[in-house]
């Protein structure tokens, strides 16, 4: 995190320690709701189509389970799909009679437009798309996307997990009716944050199955309403310390300047993946016209489990996913697990150097460590 937000959070904490809870949010009040000006300021959005979550997948599935299912709908996704969003499709499945038909990719990997439209038919109820995949480097085209389900009024949902603050993201460009993302990784937020975007001509359609006397109001015995904003996905309950940390966050952001962001980060993913394919026995495995910071790797010999402790014990620090993270992408490409190294603006062109002479250490010798 940038220090700001640390510092954010840690006043906040302090606050509440030496003055309580309801004390400090009504002390807090305005710099709590910059999270929503923020947040609309990043996505070209109305600040009242703007709801804070603790997650990525807390976002996504408020609104995705408000969507009044019935019998017979269908569910078009892509190969790239993340794992806990196709879960929810199952889980979906187990209440309603409803379909899951998943587009093809095309020659880069990417969401194949054509094949998508065909599999549109009037039972067409959501189109559910993954903007950067948890691996492999690939962004879809979401604004092509948004215009397909734009010329058959289809509901379009997009996770931003890995692209808000990541790269430029404008809901109205990519036509979006809901779109998800999560404070703890472009963004630099504290974990346990999330943020949710829903259309306003779309948010009275949708009703949440998480609520309570913040999203909702106790009218009399036997009825309740909703709030008519996106509040509406949120609950009274939260970690507000962490929300100031988010909202500091990405007021940090839009300060920086996304399109700067996003070229940098570009141009290191680029030198990094030219140097990996430079050194025998590493293999990349990104693809896509347009590709993330998110860059992806297997190691001949070595165990993804292994280069990632050989790296840490030179302090680097790498993730690497399994197939169950996103099986569609990792069944299809016969992989069963990679390392995922991604870089961000504060890395520089030497830190990329260490992790390349890192790896090349790991595959010359016989330890990991040596």
């Amino acid at each position: 995190m940038p220090e700001p937000v640390y510092i954010s959070m840690l006043n906040y904490a302090e606050e509440e320690w030496k003055k309580g809870g309801y004390e400090t949010v009504a002390v807090r009040s305005e710099e709590l709701n910059t999270f929503y000006t923020e947040s609309a300021r990043l996505l070209n959005a109305n600040s009242d189509e703007i709801a804070y979550t603790d997650s990525a997948t807390t976002s996504w599935q408020r609104a995705f389970f408000g969507i009044n299912w019935q019998d017979g709908d269908e569910i078009i996704t892509a190969n790239t799909e993340y794992a806990s969003n196709y879960i929810s499709f199952l889980r979906l499945r187990k209440w309603f009679d409803i379909k899951i038909l998943v587009a093809r990719d095309n020659e880069y990997d990417e969401v194949d437009l054509n094949h998508l439209e065909e599999l549109i038919t009037d039972r067409t109820r959501l189109i559910a798309i993954t903007h950067m995949p948890t691996m492999g480097g690939v962004v879809n085209p979401v604004e092509e996307v948004g215009k397909v389900a734009d010329k058959y009024g289809i509901i379009y949902m997009v996770d931003a997990c890995q692209s808000v603050g990541h790269c430029p993201l404008d809901v109205k460009k990519i036509g979006c009716h809901i779109l998800s993302g999560t404070g703890r990784k472009y963004l630099r937020g504290p974990r346990g944050t999330g943020l949710l975007y829903v259309d306003k001509n779309l948010i009275e359609e949708l009703d949440p199955i998480s609520i309570d006397l913040f999203s909702g109001q106790w009218m009399d015995l036997e009825n309740y309403r909703m709030r008519k904003n996106a509040i509406r996905f949120e609950t009274y309950e939260k970690n507000y310390a962490a929300k100031a940390g988010l909202a500091r966050a990405i007021k940090y952001q839009n300060d920086l300047g996304i399109e700067k962001t996003w070229q940098r980060v570009q141009e290191l993913a680029a030198d990094f993946r030219d140097k990996l394919r430079a050194v025998p026995g590493i293999t990349v495995h990104d693809s896509g016209r347009v590709q993330s910071g998110i860059v992806t790797l297997t190691v001949n010999g070595k165990t993804c489990a292994e280069v990632m402790e050989a790296l840490q014990y030179r302090n680097i620090n790498v993730a690497y996913a399994f197939t169950a993270n996103s099986r569609l992408y990792m069944e299809k490409r016969g992989l069963q697990e990679v390392v995922r190294a991604s870089v961000h603006y504060f890395n520089t062109e030497d830190e990329i150097e260490q992790v390349v002479s890192g790896l090349s250490e790991c595959l010359s010798n016989n330890t990991p460590y040596k």
